[in-house]
């Protein structure tokens, strides 16, 4: 961070960087381990003519991890942006 913003401000940075940290950590964590632990039911769901927990284990966390990727930058500049910590 510029040297020009304020204790409090940095404060206030890192406390919104950090619950979008936690808010991430949580999304990835639900579609690495909560839905593959539930394959077995979810394979009585047919999505797109695949069972639901096939899917979801080979193509559909993929999916929304690059999504994740992408929200999580987007969020992050805006966060950025605010506090005027934004890269050029």
């Amino acid at each position: 961070m510029p040297d020009q913003i304020s204790p409090e401000a940095a404060g206030a940075h890192w406390a919104k960087t950090r619950t979008l940290m936690w808010i991430c950590l949580v999304l990835w964590a639900v579609f690495s381990f909560v839905i593959h632990m539930f394959v077995g039911a979810l394979n009585g769901i047919v999505f797109i003519g695949f069972p639901l927990g096939f899917y979801m284990a080979s193509q559909g966390s993929l999916v929304v991890f690059v999504v994740l990727i992408f929200w999580y930058a987007s969020r992050q500049n805006a966060i950025d942006e605010e506090f005027g910590a934004a890269e050029d």
